[in-house]
């Protein structure tokens, strides 16, 4: 179970956090309903990992499967079964002092259509209900929640730019 909440935001975070990691990714849909993705993760200075996930349910709380498949499988469901562009993103993990951590995303960049999100994910549905950004000083930054929102999702996003 994927428990997390989602914000619209304007650039990386101004206050200073701890970086945890970097990664360069591109994700592709081969269904929205259900969320069938695959998404290439490429951790600054390190590894490349391909990513097949499964998703259902929407909002706070999802079901989420993930496995690890190889580049060869990765490349053929890019180009025989998705077959359009996918989707770019890179994504900076920060150590908040809570200790939970803030994903901040910039996705496509240098489209007409590029944007920033954040996410924090937490353990349980309460924990996540009960969490503010205020206690961790990202109140201004994290301002806008659309965890609960329609049309929020990647997955709208990969129907509005690429089918």
């Amino acid at each position: 179970m994927e428990i997390e909440r989602k914000w619209m935001v304007n650039g990386w975070p101004e206050q200073p956090l701890p970086l945890k990691e970097e990664f360069a990714m591109r994700q592709g849909y081969i269904s929205v309903r259900p969320t069938v993705r695959i998404r290439e993760e490429a951790l600054t200075g390190g590894e490349t990992k391909y990513i097949l996930c499964f998703k259902s349910g929407s909002g706070l709380a999802r079901e989420e499967i993930e496995r690890e498949i190889d580049k060869e499988l990765f490349t053929r469901l890019e180009e025989k079964i998705i077959g359009k562009p996918l989707i770019p993103k890179l994504r900076r993990s920060y150590q908040l002092p809570d200790g939970m951590v803030l994903e901040v995303n910039h996705v496509d960049e240098g489209q007409p259509t590029e944007f920033w999100y954040a996410e924090v994910e937490y353990p349980t549905v309460e924990a996540a209900r009960s969490w503010r950004p205020e206690a961790v000083g990202l109140a201004a930054y994290l301002n806008d929640d659309v965890t609960d929102q329609p049309g929020q999702s990647m997955g709208a996003y990969w129907e509005q730019t690429r089918t």
